[in-house]
C-alpha cells in the first residue's frame, strides 16, 4: 500500500487556516520560525528517546508526537507557496 503524495496528507497542518499566514511571513520571520520549530523537534525527539530508555512509554509517545508536530510546523515555513 503506497502513501499518498498529497501535501495535506503528508502535513495535516496545511489544513489549518493560519498555515497560510506562516507562508506569508517575511523571509527572515519564516527562517526564525523554522529554526525554532527545528530546535523543538530535535529536543523533543531526544526527550522521547530518553523516556523510552527509562521505560516511560507514555511520556516517550508524548514527546514523539511533539517532535512530529514541530517538524510539520517547521515545514510550513520552508518555502513560500
Amino acid at each position: 500500500m503506497s502513501r499518498s503524495t498529497s501535501a495535506i496528507v503528508r502535513n495535516p497542518l496545511l489544513r489549518l487556516p493560519s498555515a497560510q499566514r506562516i507562508a506569508d511571513l517575511p523571509p527572515e520571520a519564516r527562517e526564525a520560525f523554522q529554526a525554532l520549530m527545528q530546535d523543538i523537534r530535535v529536543d523533543a525527539r531526544d526527550l522521547a528517546e530518553k523516556c523510552w530508555k527509562k521505560h516511560k512509554a507514555p511520556m516517550a509517545a508524548y514527546w514523539k508526537a511533539v517532535s512530529v508536530y514541530a517538524g510539520h510546523s517547521a515545514r510550513l515555513a520552508r518555502t513560500k507557496k
